[in-house]
């Protein structure tokens, strides 16, 4: 995993809101020459994510550190493997322990939930993708996740692609009029999708020409009778109210992408941990 201007900055920034008066409890009990060994391990099964970002943070904490990675991204690891090993100065390896867990449990918690996800719906042809409701800063980290867990990506920005939602709708005054200002000055390679919660609204988009339609908060029942009204004629994406235990319900014939935003705002944190297993006092 190449790190990106943007992640180390926001390195930066988390070592800065833990770290930025220094430690005071580490610096107090361990003279600089003091050096440990650390280990992150796996408290439970995990889809691994994100140990490149935590070994930068031990570096920018200390360059001296040395970190060896004992996993890579997209490893299937078994609870109790070690996946991170850590040599250097005591205190700089606990002034980084918090910031290093916090970028390497949420990753991995993004992943293997990811995982999840691709595996109930393997065979189908369906893609799961993610949507922008990502933390704040985060995003080009969490999505990497997502695709690291055997996902894909929705758009990134609001720049990548057209997408007509409820609001836009209503501001508009009609999907119809939404699809014709979005066509109007759109690039011609830009695809135009648009959301709809009602059969009257998937034909209405079909009529506008809409070359992707995304089905709100609709059934599985309902996802059935829209795709036969679009009868081929848009790519169809399902959203809104699927979750782990009835995507496989919602994967249908007819239906190309189902997109969730709980793989990222609902993923939970991954259990690991960082631990000392040896110590040189000086």
């Amino acid at each position: 995993m190449p790190l990106s201007p943007r992640t180390t900055h926001l390195i930066d920034l988390a070592l800065e809101e833990d770290a930025g008066l220094g430690d005071v409890t580490s610096r107090a009990i361990f003279s600089p020459a003091h050096k440990s060994r650390a280990i992150i391990d796996a408290k439970q099964d995990l889809v691994m994510c994100g140990l490149a970002v935590a070994a930068e943070v031990f570096s920018r904490v200390d360059s001296s550190i040395k970190t060896k990675l004992l996993a890579a991204d997209g490893d299937h690891v078994k609870s109790g493997a070690a996946v991170l090993r850590v040599d250097g100065p005591t205190a700089a390896l606990l002034t980084a322990e918090r910031t290093a867990l916090n970028f390497v449990q949420r990753l991995t918690g993004i992943a293997t939930l990811s995982q999840r996800f691709a595996e109930a719906v393997k065979g189908t042809g369906v893609r799961v993708v993610d949507t922008r409701k990502t933390t704040p800063g985060w995003r080009a980290l969490e999505k990497y996740a997502v695709r690291t867990g055997g996902c894909f990506n929705h758009r990134s920005s609001l720049g990548e692609h057209v997408l007509i939602k409820d609001n836009h709708i209503a501001a508009a005054g009609s999907l119809t009029k939404a699809v014709q200002l979005c066509r109007a000055a759109a690039p011609h390679l830009a695809k135009i999708e648009v959301e709809a919660k009602t059969l009257a609204e998937v034909r209405e988009a079909c009529r506008a020409g809409a070359e992707v339609i995304l089905l709100d908060n609709m059934s599985p029942a309902q996802v059935a009778a829209a795709v036969t009204v679009i009868a081929g004629r848009a790519l169809v994406e399902v959203s809104g109210g699927v979750r782990l235990a009835t995507i496989r319900d919602y994967a249908l014939p007819g239906v190309s992408v189902i997109s969730i935003g709980a793989l990222t705002h609902s993923a939970p944190s991954a259990d690991l941990s960082l631990d000392l297993r040896s110590a040189r006092p000086v």
